[in-house]
Order: structure tokens, then sequence, then C-alpha cells
């Protein structure tokens, strides 16, 4: 039994939440509906007016295997039973234990081996530069710089948005502590003098497909020439696979595709299904060994959280770790890959498309330049009209679904981005 009306909740979400990425002025105006979610089961959502929509973008690029999961549900419940969380600074947990155990044993062999827990991929991401840097320090090596490449999103933390968010979002705030070089591709970072490539402590990059840069897609080779180069100059490869993890790509890790091995490997988003806040920062046994002492001695790593470790989030990350082995889920993935790229394909047949651009399960579809103002926001609009939940980056519309998607649910997603384009842009 409900307590509220739709009404009652829109008031109250305008009086007092403050929205992330949001127009706050445009989301509380007078005449502005914020769609109110309420339920979901599989790769369906459901609004508080009872309207069902496909979850075009697994709720912002984190669920896997849809929404209300059996399995993932019963494993939060049993550990609901025993205990909710418990601190992780001095103490463990069977959860967190026996996760770290299943990753590493997905990961290639004897290679990536301690888990760090955190929060989410921005947090991730700041363990791992922070690693990096202190590494370096420990082992009395003056490595300082960052390198990442044009476009490059890795998260809203400090450290992070170095990286690249204070560039894309135009943060007022320049100093976010790490030096960062900033390169096109792997022929640029190939064309760093030797002189700079001695002060890098890392290269990060997203494997295969930049999400945040609008599903831009790697050149076959990139990423086995990001490592080469790393290894030529001793520096270490940070991979961030916080968006492309479990499944995106048509593989567990988008590294596979390459048969690379980074030094640093960033998990987040659908790590726990897309249920719970919970990432990991995995590294190498040479990485963590410089380690080797107390916080007072300088060679502890200082930095954690109140919620790492947390037992439901790891509760729900090894449930879901099942049922990619019990449901088969990445063989059952590759025909809807193929559907999805045969589907999308007819989209260029649109005057208003300026590509479609695929990696395993990810897509987006970029639309020409035009006068309409926010064009791709408007597309997205269109689609909730058709029963489409995505939301655009710039020009690009975003089709990023459950694993768990049927072939029917993705054809009527298709169809409702090629609709919502032909209202809005015409053909």
């Amino acid at each position: 039994m409900r307590n509220w009306t739709t009404e009652e909740l829109i008031a109250t979400d305008k009086r007092f939440v403050w929205h992330p990425f949001t127009n706050m002025r445009e989301w509380c105006a007078p005449g502005h509906e914020p769609l109110v979610l309420v339920a979901g089961h599989g790769a369906i959502l459901r609004d508080s007016r009872g309207r069902e929509y496909i979850d075009g973008n697994s709720s912002i690029w984190t669920n896997i295997h849809g929404h209300n999961h059996p399995h993932i549900n019963a494993a939060i419940r049993a550990q609901l039973e025993r205990v909710a969380h418990t601190s992780f600074l001095g103490f463990t947990n069977p959860g967190a234990i026996q996760l770290a155990a299943a990753i590493v044993d997905l990961l290639p062999a004897e290679s990536l081996t301690r888990v760090f827990y955190s929060d989410d991929g921005s947090t991730g991401i700041e363990v791992a530069v922070r690693i990096a840097a202190q590494y370096w320090q420990l082992r009395g090596i003056e490595r300082h710089a960052f390198v990442v490449f044009d476009q490059a999103y890795h998260g809203d933390t400090a450290g992070a948005a170095a990286l690249g968010a204070a560039t894309m979002f135009r943060s007022p705030l320049d100093d976010w502590k790490f030096p960062v070089r900033r390169v096109r591709d792997a022929e640029t970072l190939n064309a760093t003098s030797a002189r700079d490539a001695e002060r890098v402590a890392a290269v990060v990059i997203e494997p295969l497909v930049q999400a945040a840069a609008g599903i831009r897609l790697w050149p076959s080779g990139t990423l086995r020439a990001v490592r080469e180069w790393c290894h030529r100059h001793g520096a270490l490869l940070i991979a961030d696979e916080v968006m492309t993890g479990f499944g995106r790509t048509g593989r567990m890790f988008a590294i596979e595709h390459e048969n690379v091995v980074p030094d640093v490997i960033v998990l987040g988003k659908g790590l726990t299904g897309g249920y719970l806040p919970l990432a990991m920062t995995v590294v190498t046994d040479e990485i963590f060994s410089r380690f080797d002492g107390s916080v007072a001695e300088g060679r502890a790593f200082p930095y954690g959280h109140s919620y790492t470790g947390n037992a439901l989030g790891c509760a729900a990350a090894k449930a879901s770790l099942e049922v990619f082995a019990n449901d088969n889920v990445l063989e059952n993935l590759q025909p809807k890959i193929k559907q999805m790229r045969r589907e999308l394909a007819q989209l260029d047949q649109l005057k208003a498309v300026a590509e479609v651009r695929q990696c395993g399960f990810v897509a987006g579809v970029e639309l020409r330049e035009t006068e309409i103002v926010d064009v791709a926001a408007k597309v997205c609009l269109a689609a909730r009209g058709r029963g489409l939940l995505t939301r655009p980056i710039r020009n690009i519309i975003v089709l990023m679904p459950p694993l768990c998607i049927t072939p029917e649910q993705l054809s009527d997603a298709i169809v409702a981005i090629r609709d919502a384009i032909v209202e809005v842009c015409g053909q």
C-alpha cells in the first residue's frame, strides 16, 4: 500500500532535491513533470502512472541481468538476514573475501591479484591514480604525470576529474592535483619524447570504446599499442573498465579482445548487476608489494570509505557473477549483438543520422548538426513517448540495454529510436 501520489512526489522533489547533470531551472518549472520510476522487471521499468518503458541505457549503464532478478534478490535478502554492513577498516567479511577471489579468478591468470574496494567507478579511478602515484614514490622514482586521451571521462571526484571530466564539462576548478598530459591516440602517444615518457606514472584508457565521449570506438589494436608503449617506457597501464566490464563488449572484460593485461583494472557500474554502489580497483602483486608498512611510515595506502567492502553490495556482485555462469549470459548475448548491428544499420538510411557506432552491446547513434536546439535530447524525449528510456551524450543517442533484453524488446527499442528521429528531424 503506497502513501503518496505522483503529484505529491514531484512537488516534494522540486522543492528539496538537486539532480546531477540537470538544468534545475527547467526541472523545477511549473509545467515540467519529471518521470517518477517506481518498479522494474527484466529490461522493463514502470513509472508512477503505470506506464512501462524499455530501460535503454541500463539505468545509466549499470544494469546487467535486468531489474528484480530472482537470484540477486535472494542473495541480498540472505545477506540482509545476517548483517547489512560492517567496517572494512581493520575488519573483513565473507562476502568481500569471496567476491575478490571470484573476480581475480576471472582475470588473466597470475596477473591482477589484489582487490581494493570502493563505492563507484569514479572512486575506483581515484584509488587507481593514487595507488599509481604512491607506487612510484615508494620506489623513489620521479614519475608524476598521467597520460589520458582526448575526450576521456573517468569520473567526477577530484583526481578522476583531472583525467577528463574537468575539461569535458568546463569545470571552473583548475587545480585537480594530478598533472595530466592529453594525447589524441596511440600514434600521438608513440611520438612522446623519451624525456617526457620517463615522467609518466601511468596511462589511463577506456578499452575499445570511450563511452562518455559519445561511444567513440578505438581503432583495432589501440589497446595493444598502448600496452606496448607502457612496457617500453616503464609506465603503468590503468584500464578503466567501469562501463565496458561485465559483458558490455561481448566478453566479460574488454581487455580480452586484444589479450592485454594491464597493471591496474577498475571495475564498477555493472559489478553488482546494477543493484548497489560498489567498485573495485585490482592491481598486480608487484604494485601491492611496495605497500609493505604502516600509514605512519608512509608505506600503507591511506585511503578508504565508510562503505568499503559493503556486505550487501558484495553479495549482489557475487550473485551477478553466478548468473553469468548459470545462465550462459555471454553465449546468449552473441545473437543479440548481431541483431543490434543488423537493425541499427537501417538507421543509416535516415538523413538526420551521421553515423551509427557499435561495440558489442553498446551503441551510439550520432545525429547530424542541425538548427534544432538539443536535438538528441528531443529525440530521446520522443522515444520516451514510444516506450524507450535513454539519455543522449551531446548529439548522440545511446543504446545500452540490459544484457537480458529479449530480441523483441531490442527491436522495439531500435524502432522507437528510428521513429523518434523521424518525428523530430523529419526524413
